[in-house]
């Protein structure tokens, strides 16, 4: 048993602040904007110049002319803003972004994050990622917590291209709830279904365990 995609989107979106400034990464972590709990609405921000955009138009009414970074139509909630790409990324670069969430091929218990090439065989994409991760005041990852293959993605050194070192302080998995403190892997919450011991089995490097781990309860979505 694990948690599908959308539920590990939940699981994230449920620890943005109300009215934080959060940039989601293309594809899966885009997810997250469906979830925000109520009574908190969170400003989302996309490097193509966007600010405060909405969630996408019905099929049949979206405007090509408003699309985020990934390329999908969006909606606007009003005082919403649009600025110059260079703008955009001098918003990243200067801090003032409170969240960014998103994908990755591995993220070592070093905080290092990798998650724009596979390799020599890959295409090379690492577009906004490499400023998100350092210009964001906090970096989170969603992802399954093994490869299609079942190996590791939580390992203790990123053996792929990496985009940015010692960022990431949170990881939502399929399976748990993960921080990094001081270079380490420290479980938060895991599936209730899971042991440790099997947990541990799926990690590539140890998982620390600091007082109570809470269940990873989420809704069917």
């Amino acid at each position: 048993m694990k948690l599908t995609n959308a539920q590990i989107a939940w699981r994230a979106a449920q620890d943005i602040e109300d009215g934080a400034y959060v940039n989601l990464g293309i594809g899966f972590p885009e997810m997250v904007a469906q979830f925000q709990p109520s009574g908190r609405a969170a400003i989302f921000h996309t490097e193509n110049g966007i600010l405060n955009f909405g969630e996408a138009p019905a099929a049949g009414d979206e405007d090509w002319d408003l699309i985020n970074a990934g390329k999908k139509a969006v909606t606007l909630k009003p005082g919403a803003a649009f600025f110059h790409h260079a703008d955009s990324f001098a918003m990243v670069r200067g801090g003032h972004l409170d969240v960014a969430i998103l994908g990755a091929y591995e993220v070592a218990e070093t905080g290092d994050l990798a998650n724009w090439s596979t390799g020599p065989k890959g295409v090379p994409a690492v577009g906004g990622a490499m400023d998100l991760v350092h210009g964001a005041k906090r970096v989170a990852v969603i992802t399954d917590h093994v490869t299609k293959d079942g190996k590791p993605k939580l390992v203790k050194r990123c053996s792929l291209p990496l985009t940015g070192v010692g960022c990431v302080t949170r990881i939502y998995t399929s399976l748990a709830v993960i921080d990094i403190v001081n270079s380490r892997f420290v479980l938060r919450e895991k599936l209730p279904t899971l042991s440790l011991d099997e947990l541990q089995a799926l990690t590539g490097a140890e998982l620390l365990v600091e007082g109570e781990i809470i269940n990873l309860n989420v809704p069917e979505i």
